[in-house]
C-alpha cells in the first residue's frame, strides 16, 4: 500500500503550480458579482494545473492509463463548467459540463465492488435536500437539477465504495478520491443553498475552498492507478492460471475414471 509519505514525495513538486494558482485565485479574489474573462481565467487556473499534474504523472492510450484518461477528461469538463459558471446566465450549461465530467469520474471509479448499502443513504439524503428548496424553483431546474444531483451522488458513492476499508485493500490515493467525492457534494450543496435558497456569508470562499480540495483529491487518485492496474492484471492472470489448472485436474480425474470403467467393462466381457 502506498504510504502518505511516499505520495507526498512522489507528487509534492508536481503540485506546486496548483498551489500557486490557488493562491492567485484567493489573493486576487474577484467577487462572483463581477463576472469577467479575467475572473474566468483566474478561476480555471487551479484546475488547469491539475490537468497538467495528471499529464505529468503519465498518459498514453494503453489500458494501464484508462483510469488516468477518464480523470483527465472529467477535469477538462469541470474546467469548462468553471468558466461557464462565472456568468449566472450560463448556469445550466455549466451544470451540464460538470454532469459530463461526473460521468467520466464515475467510469474511472467503476462499479466494483458495488456496495449498494452505501449508495442508498446518499440518494435518500439528496432527495431530502430537494424537498427544501427545489419546489420553489423554475420548471427547468426541477427537471435538470435532480439529474445532475444523481450523477454527483453516484460519483461520490463510487469514489467511496472503491476504498474498501474492511478488506485491507484501500490505499491513500483511493482515500483521497473518496474525500474528494464528498467535498464535491458539500461544495455543490453550498452552491444550491447559496444561489436558490438563502445567501450564505462568505459563500464564494466556502464553495471554492471545498471545490478545489475536492478536485485535488480526485486528481490524486491517478498516482498509483497504473500500479493498481498492473497488480490487478497479475492477480487476474494468477486466478485464471489456477482455474485452468483446476479444470485440467478435473478433466484428468474424469479421464482416469472413464478409463477405469472401460477396463472393468472389458474384464466383465471376458
Amino acid at each position: 500500500m502506498t504510504s502518505p509519505k511516499q505520495v507526498l514525495k512522489s507528487v509534492g513538486p508536481k503540485f506546486v503550480p496548483f498551489f500557486k494558482t490557488l493562491a492567485i485565485y484567493f489573493v486576487v479574489f474577484i467577487p462572483e458579482e463581477n463576472p469577467s474573462l479575467l475572473a474566468m481565467f483566474i478561476k480555471c487556473l487551479p484546475i488547469l494545473s491539475l490537468l497538467l499534474f495528471v499529464l505529468m504523472h503519465g498518459m498514453s492510450l494503453g489500458n494501464e492509463y484508462t483510469f488516468s484518461r477518464r480523470i483527465l477528461i472529467g477535469l477538462i469538463f469541470s474546467c469548462l463548467g468553471d468558466g461557464l459558471l462565472v456568468w449566472r446566465e450560463f448556469f445550466l450549461y455549466g451544470m451540464l459540463a460538470f454532469g459530463v465530467g461526473h460521468i467520466f469520474f464515475i467510469s474511472a471509479f467503476g462499479f466494483k465492488p458495488l456496495n449498494i448499502r452505501l449508495g442508498i443513504p446518499l440518494y435518500i439524503a439528496s432527495m431530502l435536500g430537494f424537498s427544501i428548496w427545489l419546489p420553489q424553483q423554475a420548471l427547468i431546474y426541477k427537471l435538470t437539477v435532480p439529474i445532475y444531483t444523481a450523477l454527483l451522488v453516484t460519483m461520490a458513492w463510487r469514489a467511496t465504495a472503491r476504498v474498501r476499508f474492511f478488506e485491507d485493500l484501500w490505499t491513500w490515493t483511493k482515500l483521497c478520491s473518496c474525500v474528494g467525492g464528498f467535498l464535491f457534494v458539500i461544495s455543490d450543496s453550498i452552491i444550491g443553498f447559496h444561489m436558490f435558497y438563502s445567501p450564505i456569508p462568505y459563500g464564494q470562499v466556502l464553495i471554492m475552498t471545498t471545490y478545489y480540495a475536492a478536485q485535488l483529491g480526485i486528481a490524486l487518485s491517478v498516482v498509483d492507478s497504473k500500479a493498481s492496474y498492473i497488480r490487478e492484471e497479475e492477480e487476474s492472470r494468477k486466478r485464471q492460471l489456477l482455474l485452468d489448472e483446476s479444470e485440467q485436474e478435473q478433466e484428468s480425474i474424469i479421464g482416469e475414471g472413464t478409463d477405469l470403467r472401460h477396463r472393468r467393462l472389458g474384464t466383465v466381457g471376458h
